[in-house]
């Protein structure tokens, strides 16, 4: 029997128009499922840890939505020990990115239907678990802006996602200001003046593709951090697009790390997203839980 957690909303309508073809397929099939109908990330947890109580041998929870939905279902799917497929329906779609699989629904559902599953890491902070990567400062005010924004919707409707986070980085460029960090990673203590963004991976790509730690592995019980430091406007403005291809690693104001362990103390308070949910505002202590989910993946 496999779950799917619907979130009409996500991706502008999207993922209830996703369903519909996935309810098909399963119907064509002849395979068990129940379905569970969400408007939130938040109301998804708890519907989904209600229905897991019951007394069904449950083979995975599909995800039919967004970032933020996987992001809410993460505690639930990790204490009940029950993998996750995912059925890419947001704006982003970097959990699906980040572990091959692919945008088309139908093609996402034979991933799950293979069986095929691999072991992923959970990044771990005091605001809760995080399955893709912790961005902090300028790129997590860049999603918030974005998140909160018009052109998102527009976006969204022309099926441009990727489009929202060009424009939203524009916007916040104008009125983001950098300040020094002290980041300590394995017990390793460095402070970077002008800091824009640090970015604390699980996969190799955020923001709708933004290839921020190209040697980042979901499952390699480590994380890697990015740091954006002592740069100008027009520096960190041309930087964006050489992150499309991770050609940023060899501009002299990049600095990577990696490890399990890991503190991120900005001057000023700083947002941070996990998975593009609000975490909190730091300081950050992180640090990486192995092999703590497993993933319907290729």
């Amino acid at each position: 029997m496999y779950l799917f957690v619907v979130n009409k909303k996500s991706g502008n309508g999207h993922g209830y128009r996703t369903w519909l073809k996935i309810k098909d397929a399963l119907d064509s099939k002849a395979i068990q499922y129940r379905y569970l109908f969400t408007e939130s990330a938040e109301q998804a947890a708890s519907l989904i840890a209600d229905t897991l109580y019951e007394t069904e041998h449950w083979q995975g929870v599909a995800v039919i939505g967004g970032d933020g939905t996987i992001h809410s279902v993460l505690p639930v799917l990790k204490d009940f020990s029950i993998p996750l497929a995912v059925i890419p329906a947001g704006s982003g779609n970097d959990t699906a990115r980040g572990f091959g699989i692919p945008h088309d629904p139908l093609s996402a559902l034979e991933v799950m239907l293979s069986g095929q599953t691999t072991a992923a890491d959970l990044i771990v902070t005091s605001g809760g678990l995080t399955l893709t990567a912790l961005a902090i400062g300028f790129d997590a005010q860049v999603a918030e802006n974005v998140n909160t924004s018009l052109y998102k919707k527009v976006c969204n409707f022309f099926r441009v996602g990727r489009a929202a986070y060009i424009v939203g980085i524009l916007h916040t460029l104008m009125t983001f200001k950098p300040c020094s960090v002290t980041v300590t990673c394995d017990g390793v203590t460095s402070t970077y003046s002008g800091a824009w963004l640090t970015a604390i991976s699980n996969v190799k790509s955020y923001g709708g593709g933004l290839h921020i730690c190209p040697e980042a592995h979901p499952g390699d019980g480590q994380l890697d951090i990015c740091i954006v430091h002592g740069c100008s406007r027009l520096q960190l403005l041309r930087l964006f697009p050489t992150v499309l291809s991770g050609k940023h690693v060899h501009l002299p104001f990049v600095t990577f790390m990696r490890g399990k362990e890991m503190s991120v103390h900005f001057e000023q308070q700083r947002l941070a997203l996990g998975d593009g949910e609000n975490m909190s505002t730091g300081p950050f202590d992180i640090f990486v839980e192995p092999s703590a989910l497993q993933v319907y993946a290729v």
